[in-house]
């Protein structure tokens, strides 16, 4: 299990610094930039960090999830847009349960 957890953060960390860039491209958003930036390559470390120092990993990898989760569900249940709120939620709450489950099946 924690293989595809591994794998999943690396996904997931891509696709939010993908997210930033679109973000400052379309918006001129600095913000976006910054945050994906740095939450996608926080994930990108829990994803190497998982197979040799699992319990850092996936502290690292829940903490990053959470935050995100944090921010775009709420905006996403406010604002009902599907980019970035509701694809952000729902990659946000996937990591959220493997990382519970890497944890458990450990």
């Amino acid at each position: 299990m924690s293989h595809i957890t591994s794998i999943y953060y690396f996904v997931f960390g891509v696709l939010t610094i993908a997210g930033g860039v679109l973000g400052y491209v379309n918006k001129k958003s600095a913000p976006s930039l910054v945050a994906g930036g740095v939450s996608g390559i926080l994930l990108l470390v829990a994803g190497g960090l998982v197979p040799y120092k699992l319990n850092g990993g996936l502290i690292l990898g829940l903490v990053v999830s959470v935050l995100l989760a944090g921010r775009f569900i709420p905006h996403y249940i406010e604002k009902k847009r599907f980019m970035p709120d509701a694809v952000m939620s729902l990659l946000s709450a996937v990591s959220v349960t493997l990382t519970i489950l890497g944890w458990y099946k450990r």
